[in-house]
């Protein structure tokens, strides 16, 4: 793991420190960061201010745009991480790295209206702890998500948050926000960096109940660059809702582990029927099932339940041998301590249902520590 800087050795003569930093997470934004730039220089002339973008090492060359801008203005730097993806985590470190009491977060896709800036600082200046762009308040607009299906996935993901927030907030989804770096840091530890809706992440990780000043904006048309709200995104998104309804005790990932173990239990009856059917022998019928779902479930938590670690290349088939050991010692495993727990006057449901918890806690630990290790 690696943080790479940039921007930060360049200095002018009377340059005052930093009122404002604006943090700007972005991946594959290279044709947007020079707008970006220009935009902010037109908006916050009235202030002393800095602009860090967050890239996670994306290969169309966004943080070598940076650099280059960089070179002439030392209020822009650049943030290159090697190793580590994520829009909320990138917001956290691009906090951590500023300097100044007051953080605007905002994409880097030119779709949040930057000429709110101004208002969205001045709010928090009032006393705000929290000051919100919403497109649902008199006078915003959503027109931006011009695709019926993210609008709905937008929408949908709205309405559960509110259900859950401690404080009102017309668009919980939004990730144009501003807030006093001060009181960014008192949530900092409680946060889940995962995902990317920091916005609902902070307000349900905070131990206070923020004072939230809500601003209108015009959520824009993307110009340039791919959209990352896809339904990947909203499962992250639920997951966070979940973490925070059971306040931590149940991991995500461990809770996804789970529902692509129930997929992997379908997969096994179906197939197992579907092969005896044709005439194959109960026990052939029944190894090759069993070796098929284990293959799909490697493949879904490869791609759903740690898709920040994901295997590629030799390590993947690597991983492929390990999840299948290591589930094939859980198979056996599950049969004995079921039957020992039976032969002990337990009763059969119970034994059964003491086997397959004690297997799936064996599946995740081993499979996070060996195959999916950090």
């Amino acid at each position: 793991m690696m943080t790479e800087v940039v921007g930060e050795n360049c200095v002018i003569k009377g340059v005052v420190p930093a009122e404002v930093s604006v943090i700007v997470p972005c991946y594959n934004e290279v044709d947007n960061i020079k707008p970006v730039v220009m935009a902010l220089r037109r908006v916050l002339q009235d202030y002393a201010w800095e602009v860090i973008f967050v890239d996670d090492h994306s290969p169309d060359g966004t943080i070598q745009a940076v650099r280059s801008l960089a070179h002439d203005d030392c209020r822009v730097r650049g943030l290159c991480r090697i190793g580590r993806k994520g829009l909320s985590s990138a917001v956290i470190e691009g906090v951590m790295a500023s300097s100044a009491p007051i953080v605007v977060v905002m994409d880097g896709d030119l779709q949040h209206d930057e000429k709110q800036i101004p208002c969205l600082i001045e709010a928090v200046q009032k006393g705000y702890d929290l000051a919100v762009g919403s497109r649902h308040v008199e006078g915003g607009d959503n027109g931006g998500l011009a695709n019926a299906w993210r609008r709905a996935l937008s929408d949908y993901g709205n309405l559960l948050a509110k259900s859950m927030l401690p404080v009102k907030l017309s668009d919980p989804m939004s990730g144009f926000f501003a807030i006093r770096r001060a009181v960014f840091e008192e949530a900092v530890p409680h946060l889940s960096g995962r995902g990317f809706k920091i916005l609902v992440d902070l307000v349900l990780s905070s131990s206070r109940a923020f004072r939230v000043q809500e601003v209108p904006y015009m959520f824009r048309s993307r110009v340039s660059g791919e959209s990352k709200l896809d339904v990947f995104v909203m499962f992250q998104f639920l997951g966070l809702l979940i973490d925070h309804f059971f306040h931590g005790w149940f991991p995500v990932r461990f809770l996804v582990f789970c529902a692509v173990g129930l997929v992997g239990l379908v997969v096994n009856f179906a197939v197992m029927y579907g092969i005896a059917f044709i005439g194959v022998s109960a026990l052939w019928a029944q190894h090759s099932a069993t070796f098929v779902a284990m293959i799909v479930n490697f493949v879904l938590n490869n791609h759903f339940t740690y898709r920040d670690r994901r295997l590629r290349g030799i390590r993947c088939w690597i991983g492929v041998v390990l999840f299948i050991l290591i589930c094939t010692v859980d198979v056996v495993a599950n049969v004995g301590i079921a039957q020992v727990l039976y032969d002990q006057q337990a009763l059969l449901d119970g034994a059964g249902i003491a086997g397959a918890v004690l297997a799936v806690v064996w599946n995740y630990a081993l499979s996070s520590t060996f195959v999916w290790r950090e």
